[in-house]
């Protein structure tokens, strides 16, 4: 109880940091364009996640940006109302190269996707005039943290019981794992920005999304091996889905496919991310070698504390 209480107030400053800091930068540069003077030049990195467009149009003297991002069943909140005005206003600058906004007096975002809502807009000082870009004014990131935040997962595990499933898993369904977990609200915006919904979501989703928010890089190798690379350290990951009606247990043979990618990858760190419970054999693997990790379904909400107490 302790330890989950400590997670979430970790996320909870994050959030409230991020948030803040955010904020000041918009008024700063609102305020720099008003009073003539440039406000601080970023470069934003090509390598972060970044909210798919799905639509752009210049109406009378508004520019319009629909993003395809799954929204919340109660809307967005404040920082992703904000991140999104910000991205919208840096699709607009991109498009000004071959696209006349000289007209253009406000940048409005619109987002989701069975129904696209206004989330938010920006009156611009003058027309066609765009604020210089901001930094991370896009997607939530916290790559800008100086530790690895998955070294906590795999250098400093303690367990001192094995972490599996405490029911035998049979055959059948099994509900998104975004319907079991309790998301901080920073993993939640994070996600959604990257066009991940969070009530739909696949375990290996769940954490290739998380994982980018925190500034890893991610590469897919084949179609359920990806690699994360961050500040010179690689983590293999191999994604065991769980198909409808199939077993719910993660198999053996899984688990030996697993071990045979991870030697081959020559990752310093290995990775098994699943929708799937977990058998006691994994705990036998992790306790003989510290180099892999079993992610299943009911380590999940583990893994993601994990990563918020680091």
């Amino acid at each position: 109880m302790e330890t989950v209480g400590i997670a979430i107030i970790a996320v909870g400053v994050a959030l409230m940091v991020f948030a803040i800091a955010t904020r000041r930068r918009t008024k700063a540069a609102t305020a720099a364009i008003t009073s003539g003077q440039e406000a601080r030049v970023a470069d934003i990195s090509v390598e972060r996640p970044r909210p798919a467009v799905s639509a752009f149009h210049v109406v009378g003297q508004e520019a319009q940006v629909t993003f395809d991002v799954p929204l919340a069943a109660d809307g967005p909140d404040d920082l992703m109302k904000e991140l999104l005005v910000n991205e919208a206003l840096e699709v607009t600058r991109e498009k000004r190269h071959h696209l006349p906004i000289d007209q253009v007096t406000q940048v409005v975002a619109f987002a989701g996707r069975e129904e696209v809502t206004e989330v938010g807009r920006v009156e611009l000082p003058a027309p066609g005039k765009l604020p210089p870009p901001l930094t991370g004014a896009a997607v939530l990131d916290l790559s800008a943290v100086d530790i690895d935040p998955l070294q906590e997962q795999f250098e400093g595990r303690t367990d001192a019981t094995p972490q599996t499933s405490s029911a035998s898993a049979g055959e059948g369904d099994l509900r998104p794992v975004g319907q079991e977990l309790r998301l901080p609200r920073a993993v939640d915006v994070g996600l959604r920005a990257q066009g991940i919904d969070p009530g739909q979501m696949t375990a290996g989703e769940l954490v290739r999304g998380t994982l980018s928010v925190f500034g890893y890089a991610i590469t897919q190798e084949d179609d359920h091996q990806y690699r994360a690379d961050r500040a010179g350290s690689s983590t293999m990951i191999f994604e065991v889905p769980h198909e409808a009606g199939g077993y719910q247990e993660l198999s053996e043979t899984a688990i030996r496919d697993f071990t045979m990618r991870f030697l081959a990858s020559k990752a310093d760190r290995g990775m098994l991310v699943s929708d799937k419970f977990g058998p006691f054999e994994v705990y036998e693997r992790e306790r003989n070698d510290s180099r892999v990790r079993f992610v299943t379904r009911e380590r999940l909400q583990n893994f993601l504390d994990g990563l918020a107490l680091s």
